[in-house]
């Protein structure tokens, strides 16, 4: 097992140098990868043999071969037996370029290019001693190719049809279809491709959608893309669908009043193929004596009470007939229908009227507001809460004399009892019953209550004893005086 493995690797060495070798032999011949041409034009192959060195070249051949791997010699060049042209596909149009060919540079040309000429073309050396070396140059034909792209007319139905085609014909190579249907939800078709005999390609895409009336003349669009073209080619096309007639009569506005005169309705229709004939009639098969037919039109010269009758339009196409109707009620007086200018004005106006009786009402508003904050009090203001420091303001004063506190030599307080349910009173009219005549007391602030009929001196004040009647004292503070006093001390 381990000999059997050993003879394997020195067998895939041998092949590895053998092939390098040839590679590098090969690399000897000089030729062209690649030449680019058109059919009816002149290509020429050239084929080189720059180093020979030590290398003899006994002879020379150009060979043919296909897509499919055939072989054909189609030029041989011996330098003692001169040339030879075997029969070939391009026998008659390929030749050495020079009337004497040279071994080391044996350039050929064809003539005439065909789309069959498409292939490899293998310019190969038999030498000595190391054998046979070649080089391989493509022949690429290019054929331009034919396109074109049409609507395809159909009916409007519910199943999926083509509605569309586009073809890029005898090219070389095949072309590229693309599709802008635009407003279209249909669907595009892989391109299929067919070689034809000439080795030329045909394309070919279709665009599949379910035809409605509504899609007859949208546009679509068909690209085409090859290596021929400078840019892709764009072809647009607009659909073609064929679809019974659509009617609709207008001109009925609910209106219609004895006496009116040229009240006409119009029959609009909508077909492809266009509608042909148009027909008028009534449910009950008679046309009032003032009605008019004109084509589409029909006009009621008069409006009386034969008009109240059921109108129908029929149109007919190719394709099949269509039909609307419009029952017309007479009034005995027509309806009064505001324009729409003049109910524009009107409601502009109310809006105005709301807007400035909601300004008016709020200036209103605010003037009552400060008035009312600017006018003297209109009643009496309710007596303030009693408290330990104060006395109810509804009192009857009565002068009392108690001990002067100490450390004071003021005059003595004035206390006050409170009255139960004292009416409301006047103010501004009140007079004291003792006083007939209000008198205006000096303030005192740290003697809220004086008796000024009668002054007491610190002197006379005994601190012991002080008796001094009351009903000999009489209160001349006014009540309104009484109300901005100072807190009564207890």
């Amino acid at each position: 097992m381990v000999w059997d493995s050993s003879l394997s690797s020195v067998g895939l060495l041998s092949s590895f140098f053998f092939l390098l070798i040839q590679g590098s032999l090969a690399q000897r011949v000089k030729v062209q990868p690649e030449v680019v041409t058109y059919p009816g034009q002149t290509v020429t192959l050239r084929c080189q043999f720059p180093e020979q060195g030590q290398t003899e070249l006994t002879q020379v051949s150009w060979i043919f071969e296909k897509a499919d791997g055939t072989r054909t010699n189609i030029a041989v060049f011996h330098p003692k037996f001169g040339v030879n042209y075997p029969k070939s596909p391009v026998t008659g149009r390929v030749g050495f370029t020079a009337e004497t060919p040279q071994l080391d540079s044996p350039t050929i040309q064809i003539t005439d290019i065909k789309m069959t000429d498409e292939g490899r073309y293998i310019c190969e050396y038999a030498t000595y001693p190391s054998g046979n070396e070649q080089g391989v140059t493509s022949l690429i034909i290019l054929a331009k190719p034919e396109n074109s792209a049409t609507a395809v007319k159909v009916q409007a139905g519910t199943a999926s049809v083509v509605v569309a085609s586009c073809q890029s014909a005898n090219g070389r190579p095949a072309s590229t279809i693309s599709w802008v249907p635009g407003s279209l939800n249909g669907n595009a078709s892989t391109p299929t491709k067919t070689d034809n005999p000439d080795n030329t390609v045909t394309s070919k895409s279709e665009y599949w959608l379910v035809p409605t009336p509504a899609d007859n003349d949208k546009e679509i669009s068909c690209v085409v893309s090859h290596r021929t073209l400078p840019n892709p080619e764009t072809f647009q096309m607009k659909l073609v669908i064929e679809y019974p007639p659509q009617v609709q009569i207008v001109g009925y506005d609910n209106n219609w009043y004895l006496g009116r005169t040229n009240a006409v309705l119009t029959c609009q229709a909508q077909g492809n193929p266009t509608p042909t004939t148009v027909t008028w009639r009534t449910m009950s098969g008679l046309m009032p004596d003032t009605v008019q037919v004109k084509e589409n039109k029909l006009t009621v010269v008069k409006v009386d009470e034969t008009v109240n009758a059921t109108f129908i339009c029929e149109v007919r196409n190719s394709l099949g007939t269509g039909r609307d109707q419009v029952s017309v009620m007479v009034r005995e007086t027509p309806l009064v229908q505001a324009g729409g200018t003049t109910g524009a004005i009107i409601g502009a106006l109310i809006g105005v009227i709301i807007l400035l009786a909601l300004i008016g009402a709020a200036v209103f508003i605010v003037r009552k507001k400060r008035r009312n904050m600017d006018a003297p009090p209109t009643h009496k203001p309710p007596p303030p809460m009693k408290t330990s420091m104060t006395s109810d303001r509804n009192m009857e004063p009565k002068l009392t004399m108690d001990p002067l506190i100490p450390g004071s030599n003021e005059s003595p307080l004035m206390y006050y009892e409170t009255q139960k349910n004292e009416p409301m009173t006047d103010l501004d009219s009140y007079h004291d019953e003792y006083d007939e005549e209000p008198q205006e007391l000096p303030l005192n602030h740290s003697a809220p209550y004086q008796n000024h009929e009668r002054e007491l001196d610190d002197e006379d004040l005994d601190d012991e004893d002080v008796n001094v009647d009351a009903e000999q004292l009489t209160p001349s503070v006014s009540r309104v005086d009484s109300f901005v006093s100072s807190a009564v001390i207890v």
